[in-house]
């Protein structure tokens, strides 16, 4: 099993994770983010997951048309659902204990 170059911090790990596993967003928003190509993404999941979530990944993956973006239609060119709010809009204020 071929090596990641670099390591990552918990954070920034659990990011990258949560990126792969969402249809939406394509390999390249994580090779612009993370510096990571979709070989390394690959690697990094077959090492963080567990062997059966992996492989039912790497299915979705293949056959997911909005993960690649050679593969969109050209009218999808936002990295991000247009539904997520960005987190500064967040009104969920912190409670004083």
């Amino acid at each position: 099993m071929k090596k990641l170059k670099r390591q990552f911090p918990d954070r920034d790990l659990d990011r990258i994770i949560e990126m792969a596993w969402e249809d939406r967003t394509p390999f390249e928003a994580i090779a612009y983010q993370f510096e990571l190509q979709e070989a390394d993404v690959k690697i990094l999941m077959k090492k963080e997951l567990k062997p059966g979530s992996y492989i039912l990944w790497r299915k979705r993956v293949e056959n997911c048309q909005t993960k690649h973006k050679r593969k969109r239609s050209d009218a999808t060119k936002r990295f991000k659902c247009s539904e997520q709010r960005v987190i500064s809009n967040n009104k969920k204020s912190k409670q004083k204990q």
